[in-house]
């Protein structure tokens, strides 16, 4: 997603958003499940560390974006929330 995000193309964005709720879905399901060992808990950690950076920095790529988009359908600047 971020490397979509960085070259501009937001369908692809979206696309793989989608793909990403489902996975999140499954991934909730199988923890509810099993426990991890804690090295496991170790690992997911770091991956959700690097899920959370790479998400703001999509959010950063895409503020400008959002904002044309906003412009465009209502006329109006859009007030950017950090």
């Amino acid at each position: 997603m971020l490397s979509a995000a960085r070259s501009g193309n937001w369908d692809e964005v979206v696309k793989l958003e989608g793909a990403c709720v489902l996975l999140i879905s499954q991934l909730k399901n199988a923890a509810a499940q099993d426990q991890l060992a804690p090295d496991e808990a170790k690992l997911k950690s770091r991956i959700m560390q690097r899920i959370l950076i790479n998400d703001a920095e999509i959010r950063h790529l895409a503020e400008p974006w959002l904002e044309d988009l906003d412009t465009v359908l209502t006329g109006k600047q859009r007030k950017t929330v950090h």
